[in-house]
């Protein structure tokens, strides 16, 4: 048995017993049919693993990077189709862990920035994609038009094997690295002070990120990976006053735009990534503008008499 297999079977039976509390005409299926339970799962895993990872790519700021990487592996899914491959996030995984690995190198060798770096890699690889599909793609747009903007349907039982496994190390990874990655972000020079080998821990974080954002690819899509990924972390920093507070909060607003968006996508019947990023702007929106509002009003006037 598999470990999409395994979680599937644990799951699925709970989100049968959730269905009926559901609201919608379309969105209890996801509750209900074993290829729209793969979905949401896979959506709510990749969700807790993005509300961990991205707190901090904003203490480290990289908040780009996972846009980057996120183009780099359509680069990779471009050329896996165009091959006749029928697993094209192996080549979008392989592809993406060889240019974070290249990515933080120049960086820490001085080669380049890290913004730089980024931009290189994200203009290239996506016209790497762009190019190979033109010459070679024949009439294989509509699968990529997935890739490229998210679509939940294209999650298969591979897919979400790759998904299940990129999540649960993550995870496990992020708790684990959690005090060692967050001195490494804040002060990486008292780390390295205190034996912490900083090096290798930027390139495991760098490995790690470029995975997340694999497995985010096909739910949210290559072009809008940072809306979940950024958005609800930099939520979470807006109302939180410590790091702690800030992981629970990054997971509250990650996961309610997720559901919102996977409920307003199937209602509406439009795409599941573009709803999911417009839902984690909203929120921002929002709290930015409640936050703003409470500041002005704990604010005590001025008394010009």
């Amino acid at each position: 048995m598999t470990i999409g297999e395994l979680v599937l079977k644990i799951l699925g039976p709970v989100l049968e017993l959730i269905a009926p509390l559901m609201p919608g005409e379309i969105f209890p299926y996801f509750f209900t049919m074993e290829m729209f339970q793969r979905s949401l799962i896979a959506a709510l895993m990749v969700t807790i693993v993005a509300g961990l990872l991205g707190i901090f790519l904003l203490m480290r700021n990289l908040a780009l990077i996972g846009d980057g990487l996120a183009h780099v592996s359509f680069g990779g899914v471009a050329i896996a189709i165009v091959l006749g491959s029928t697993t094209p996030l192996s080549y979008a995984l392989a592809l993406s862990i060889i240019s974070a690995i290249l990515i933080h190198e120049m960086q820490t060798r001085q080669i380049l920035t890290g913004d730089a770096s980024i931009a290189i890699f994200l203009t290239g690889m996506l016209a790497l994609g762009l190019v190979v599909l033109r010459i070679w793609g024949g009439g294989i747009q509509t699968d990529i038009e997935g890739y490229l903007f998210g679509s939940l349907l294209l999650i298969d039982e591979t897919s979400f094997d790759l998904i299940c496994t990129v999540s649960i190390i993550s995870v496990f990874f992020l708790i684990i690295m959690q005090k060692v990655l967050l001195v490494c972000s804040v002060d990486p020079l008292v780390a390295q002070v205190q034996g912490i080998p900083v090096r290798a821990t930027g390139l495991a974080f760098s490995i790690l990120t470029a995975s997340i954002v694999v497995s985010m690819v096909q739910v949210m899509g290559a072009l809008l990976v940072t809306a979940l990924l950024v958005t609800p972390s930099a939520t979470a920093q807006l109302i939180s006053n410590s790091f702690r507070s800030c992981l629970i909060w990054a997971q509250f607003f990650g996961l309610t735009s997720v559901i919102l968006g996977l409920y307003y996508s199937a209602e509406l019947e439009t795409g599941s990534g573009s709803m999911i990023a417009l839902v984690t702007a909203v929120v921002f929106a929002i709290v930015a503008i409640f936050q703003h509002v409470l500041k002005q009003m704990a604010t005590p006037s001025e008394n010009y008499n």
